[in-house]
């Protein structure tokens, strides 16, 4: 379906107020229209008729109906105003919101190839050119359209034959709209990628200052920013120059024409005469005419808008396109806890295996912890586990069901997470571990809190639970936001628990309340671990170690150290072993 039919149908959501605003449009431009007619009535049979004394009562008539036309034009034309805006206003609202909850139902492999600012680009950008497209430029074409279609009226009904005419002006524009989209939605896309381009590398400066200050790439990332920006200004100064030409240049130019036209049909008539044109025809022709443009210029005038409108319309909808899922509240029966993973291979590129013929089981209450080397696929397991992603063979099971049997949204309602670098919301405390949800009490946020040992590093917090969080949670310690993670997860209590990297980016002391933190989540949960500091997991019931995406050794801290492989290796040089030091 066309970007115009799908912008239709959201206009349709709302009909009624659009044409509620547009019969008060019609009215409107109906009683101003009326006003030239009004003119040539008093001009021609009341004013010049030949030898007649002037009666000033219809005259008075005339123009009290003349003053009450104007009053009507103004006050349709103020609520035509209102509703349209308030129709442009509710269109926007809707795709916004639509365009944000499509969002949430994309997968994630969508944004690991789209920059954030990208996305933040069409949903607050994109979409308000789009609101002027509703709010500006519809109203424009619809005053526009309906000024010209009633001044042609009264042009025919004065005089035919010039009327005639003056239709030459209408294919004129229809050719000079073409051949200014052509060009200017090459330029318009330009614009609008460069624009999101701008926004995504703003974003990402934003959130990697401290590296660009601290390896000095200001300068560098100054221009990249400048060259993006002057590839914006040039297409902006392509469009300027399309603009100059499409406005006053080509209405001054149909408007010369068009008195040319008539000034040699009326002046020809009259030296011929074959033709009597009395005076207030003249007047009113003349009016229409001069009328004429103001309707043609501003169509000429929002040819921009509505272009810059189609594309960021264009963009919009691409991203409403893509493949979601839409969120399901299905409840699930709480887990017991058994996971099983059954010849599991899985890539992010197609035939790039990350994960290769991966076979292990996690019982319930167990605690199964996942070394190795960067990219050895530890993480990815965790992806999968939460249907971030799909296997692309085998299967995964939780308690014998096959996860993807499972609403995507389902199959996390009893799972927890607890990240390397744990991401805090805007907001206080307490709205970071409930997350809005209305079942964690205040009472089970402080339980929570309690018993992950949160309140040695929350004390001194002035407000407590309360205390506001910015962004990203910037102004605690890497220890206070690993807390509040620990405390959000134990509140939302789930069967099974991924702890990723949990300790590594903490110092010592804390690491001691954290470790307590894991101890308490663990209890009675299926727990999955991922760690760097091998000394973290000595207890871990099973210790996976992973190898380019398969797993080279498996089974306890003891066991594994006495085989001397992989793990013995990696732990001997985490805990500073001497070559000659007996292990066990």
């Amino acid at each position: 379906m066309g970007t115009g039919k799908r912008l239709v149908q959201y206009a349709m959501n709302f009909k009624g107020v659009l044409i509620s605003g547009l019969v008060m449009l019609a009215i409107a431009v109906a009683a101003d229209l009326a006003a030239p007619l009004i003119a040539k009535e008093i001009i021609d049979n009341h004013i010049a008729v030949s030898g007649a004394t002037v009666d000033f009562e219809p005259i008075a008539y005339l123009l009290a109906l003349f003053f009450v036309l104007a009053i009507v034009t103004a006050i349709f034309r103020y609520w035509q105003s209102i509703l349209l805006q308030k129709g442009a206003n509710r269109i926007i609202r809707k795709m916004r919101n639509d365009v944000y909850e499509h969002t949430q139902t994309l997968p994630i492999r969508y944004f690991d190839n789209l920059p954030a600012g990208k996305v933040v680009s069409r949903i607050t950008n994109d979409t308000e050119a789009i609101r002027d497209l509703f709010v500006t430029v519809l109203s424009q074409f619809a005053t526009s359209f309906m000024y010209m279609g009633g001044i042609y009226i009264a042009l025919f009904y004065l005089d035919w034959k010039m009327a005639a005419m003056t239709l030459v002006l209408i294919p004129l524009l229809y050719i000079w709209m073409l051949i200014y989209r052509k060009y200017a939605a090459r330029y318009n896309h330009v614009v609008r990628e460069k624009v999101s381009e701008m926004n995504a590398m703003i974003n990402e400066s934003i959130q990697g200052m401290t590296i660009i200050q601290a390896f000095r790439r200001e300068r560098k990332m100054k221009d990249e920013f400048e060259e993006m920006n002057d590839e914006h200004y040039k297409y902006q100064k392509k469009l300027l120059v399309l603009e100059g030409a499409a406005s006053y240049n080509l209405v001054g130019v149909l408007r010369s024409m068009t008195f040319i036209l008539f000034v040699w049909y009326f002046g020809g008539a009259s030296m011929s005469g074959s033709t009597l044109v009395t005076v207030g025809v003249l007047y009113a022709f003349i009016d229409y005419i001069i009328r004429l443009f103001n309707p043609i210029s501003g169509i000429v005038n929002q040819f921009g808008r509505l272009e810059q409108a189609l594309v960021a319309a264009e963009r919009v909808f691409r991203l409403l396109d893509q493949n979601g899922e839409p969120v399901v509240d299905k409840k699930l029966v709480r887990y017991q806890g058994n996971v099983r993973f059954e010849n599991v291979w899985f890539a992010y590129k197609e035939q790039e295996y990350v994960l290769k013929d991966l076979s292990f089981e996690a019982r319930q209450g167990e605690t199964v912890a996942l070394v190795g080397h960067t990219g050895s696929g530890k993480s990815s397991i965790m992806n999968l586990l939460f249907r971030f992603y799909d296997v692309s063979k085998g299967a995964i099971t939780i308690d014998g069901v096959n996860v993807n049997d499972m609403p995507r949204q389902s199959v996390r309602q009893h799972m927890g997470i607890v990240l390397q670098d744990p991401y805090l919301f805007s907001g206080t405390i307490e709205s970071n571990v409930t997350l809005g949800d209305e079942r964690i009490s205040r009472e089970m946020v402080i339980d929570a809190l309690a018993a992950v040992g949160g309140e040695r590093v929350l004390a001194h917090l002035p407000k407590g639970i309360d205390e506001p969080v910015v962004e990203k949670g910037s102004t605690l310690s890497s220890g206070q936001r690993q807390l509040v993670s620990f405390a959000r997860a134990l509140a939302f209590d789930p069967a099974i628990l991924i702890l990723d990297e949990a300790t590594s980016n903490i110092d010592t002391e804390t690491e001691e309340i954290i470790q307590h933190a894991m101890d308490v989540l663990k209890k009675g949960r299926t727990t999955f671990i991922i760690a760097h500091r091998l000394s973290t997991i000595k207890n871990a019931d099973r210790i996976l170690v992973l190898e380019k995406g398969e797993i080279a050794e498996a089974g306890s801290h003891e066991e594994l150290m006495k085989l001397g492989g992989t793990y013995f290796q990696m732990y001997k040089i985490q805990s500073g072993m001497s070559q000659t030091q007996s292990v066990g």
